[in-house]
């Protein structure tokens, strides 16, 4: 079965930093696009943003300019840096797995894995 673990959420002050990593087993990891997606309480699921099996990457504009995504294929792995992080930014970080690639990265229906999610808290 494919397993989909995130990791490395918690608290931070605002304008501090936190790195997340998703690891996946049970499937050939670099066949996957990964993706970062977050859930706030009462809203939708937004797309954080999405790295191919290459490396390349898209990012949602509003947090372009400090969050990072990257990925090492040899660990299964890839990781979600975040800086310079604001209130705004405190959510449940869910990891995401697709097989077939598409360019609706931002599309949650579109990811056939997922994780169970790793909540980040940013306060004043």
């Amino acid at each position: 079965a494919v397993e989909v673990v995130e990791s490395g959420g918690g608290s931070v002050q605002a304008g501090g930093s936190l790195s997340l990593s998703c690891t996946v087993s049970g499937y050939t990891y670099h066949r996957l696009g990964m993706a970062w997606f977050r859930q706030a309480p009462g809203k939708e699921r937004e797309a954080i943003g999405y790295i191919d099996w290459g490396g390349r990457t898209s990012v949602n504009d509003s947090v372009k300019d400090r969050f990072t995504i990257s990925r090492d294929n040899s660990k299964n792995t890839h990781y979600l840096q975040m800086h310079n992080l604001e209130i705004e930014d405190t959510a449940m970080y869910y990891c995401a797995a697709r097989t077939v690639w598409t360019p609706l990265w931002y599309d949650p229906g579109r990811y056939d894995f997922w994780g169970q999610g790793t909540q980040v808290t940013v306060s004043s």
